[in-house]
């Protein structure tokens, strides 16, 4: 099975890093070619992932061309007043009116439901970085391969606070409640990253370390001893691209 899947960026990895770790499309690509490759022969599909600068209003020409559509993380808020994130919001609107499949990560998660009925803000409880247990509910465990939970990594203190209209929240952390979403059959969203590898995670916080309470940063240093569950969710991205 042949999927054309597009990658809308939203933001750039910081010149320090970007060197060594790449820039975010290139985390998804490889993130999702690797589980594709574990995956049994008679599984695995042949992905074609493209990438557009969402943030620079770059976008296909025919939605039409691709299978699926991802939406990256970004520094900024779905909240923000800039032109490329209302243009990106009426994107949206237009692949869910398309049933156009569409993941959403971090700011795509906080995105979809900021356009589609819900709401996404800056909360009281500040930042969630480090590996966090995500908890799926009970109900929704057959559909992902009977996991009860699932560790990814977080960096973000934005949140949604009211889901899309419509969507079903399947999943949260001891700090995100709503950590996980889907939208009928098209669309599927996460506030963590599976992108994220621990080591550009590790470089992300130290560089960052000034702008979290203490405590935060040295219990998020410490979960990065904990292995994380990324290529079950690139599988299960894989599984909703292809069904």
């Amino acid at each position: 099975m042949n999927l054309r899947v597009a990658i809308l960026r939203t933001d750039d990895v910081r010149s320090e890093l970007v060197e060594t770790f790449g820039e975010y499309p290139e985390m998804f690509e490889a993130l999702l070619s690797d589980a594709n490759r574990r995956r049994p022969i008679d599984q695995q599909v042949i992905l074609k992932m493209t990438t557009y600068r969402a943030n620079q209003a770059v976008y296909p020409a025919n939605v039409d061309d691709y299978d699926a559509y991802i939406i990256t993380g970004s520094k900024s808020g779905v909240y923000e007043d800039l032109a490329w994130i209302h243009l990106l919001g009426d994107f949206v609107r237009a692949l869910h009116q398309r049933k156009k499949k569409l993941i959403g990560i971090c700011f795509g998660h906080q995105l979809v439901a900021n356009v589609l009925g819900g709401k996404a803000c800056q909360v009281s409880s500040g930042w969630e970085i480090g590996v966090k247990d995500t908890r799926l509910k009970p109900e929704y465990t057959d559909d992902f391969s009977g996991n009860e939970s699932f560790k990814l990594l977080y960096s973000h203190q934005d949140q949604v606070v009211q889901p899309a209209t419509g969507a079903k929240i399947l999943a949260s952390t001891m700090g995100c409640p709503i950590a996980m979403t889907a939208v009928d059959q098209h669309i599927l969203t996460f506030q963590g990253h599976p992108e994220f590898s621990v080591a550009y995670a590790s470089a992300l916080y130290q560089l960052r370390m000034d702008v979290y309470p203490k405590d935060c940063y040295t219990d998020a240093m410490d979960s990065l001893n904990s292995d994380t569950d990324h290529l079950n969710v690139a599988n299960w991205m894989i599984d909703f691209i292809a069904s």
